[in-house]
């Protein structure tokens, strides 16, 4: 885990790190980097109360 502080390029403000993960030679290899903003101010501002991605309908059965 590296220690750099991470910050917003919209507003410069500090933001958490995430780790997101990927697959290097088979393996899955943590990446950190920087997470939503919280700043309301901020063109980038990440709304915590922003609904969640809706989840695709299951296709319709046939019809006979």
């Amino acid at each position: 885990m590296d220690r750099e502080q991470r910050v917003c390029p919209a507003c410069g403000q500090p933001v958490q790190s995430v780790v997101r993960r990927h697959k290097t030679l088979g393996a899955w290899v943590p990446r950190w980097t920087a997470g939503p903003c919280h700043n309301q101010e901020c063109e980038a501002y990440a709304d915590a109360v922003a609904e969640p991605d809706q989840k695709p309908q299951a296709p319709a059965a046939p019809a006979s």
